[in-house]
């Protein structure tokens, strides 16, 4: 029963945004930004041309979240990502942290206290971003070659659960795509269904916690 839980919670958050919101599409440029990181210091994607760039929607509170921080699986990602000259920006959109002190210190030391130190971390309160990417989840992952375009959108493995021990036998897409554009091959995978905890964008509270976490 948790289980259908679950997936019928997954289901509904993929509902909860509008498609015209939906405009980072794999094959295409990706849709330029503009930010400021937690230390106050501006980021564009422009900054980082000519360079593979990773985007990843995160929540601490998210059990999904904590099972590839808890496990070390993201922070190992992105360690992996950036020794080869990739760029990781780590991003919440939930709309109850605009602006809040706590979650722009707390943030970084959490993140950090899992072993991950990101290129940045972006508040995205207002939604903007994360809206404009069509971003459902955390986590939810894209990955941008190069040339700016988007060569891979969706879930950071193949294995949709809160269970640590899926991690093992589960396919990392993310790792997957850049392992593949770096050596100069096509993505075998280039889009997945993304799962997680559905994204709060501040439109009332039906889209607040929808998810039961499973186990």
């Amino acid at each position: 029963m948790k289980h259908l839980i679950t997936t019928t919670a997954i289901l509904l958050a993929f509902s909860a945004i509008p498609a015209a919101h939906a405009q980072a599409v794999v094959g295409q440029p990706a849709p330029a930004f503009q930010a400021v990181d937690v230390q106050g210091r501006p980021v564009q994607l422009a900054d980082f041309a000519g360079k593979h760039v990773v985007l990843e929607w995160f929540n601490p509170s998210c059990p999904f979240v904590q099972k590839h921080y808890n496990s070390g699986n993201m922070p190992a990602t992105q360690k992996a990502a950036m020794s080869k000259g990739g760029v990781w920006i780590s991003i919440n959109s939930d709309a109850r942290e605009p602006g809040d002190k706590k979650a722009e210190t707390g943030h970084p030391k959490w993140l950090n206290d899992k072993g991950a130190s990101p290129t940045a971390v972006v508040l995205d309160g207002a939604g903007t971003l994360g809206k404009s990417y069509g971003a459902r989840a955390t986590p939810h992952m894209f990955v941008i070659d190069p040339q700016g375009k988007v060569i891979y959108a969706g879930a950071i493995d193949s294995k949709a659960s809160t269970n640590p021990d899926d991690i093992k036998t589960a396919t990392n897409y993310v790792s997957q795509a850049l392992d593949e554009s770096m050596a100069g091959k096509s993505v075998s995978k280039p889009k997945s269904q993304a799962y997680g905890c559905s994204i709060h964008y501040g439109w009332g509270d039906k889209v607040k916690n929808l998810f039961t976490p499973a186990g």
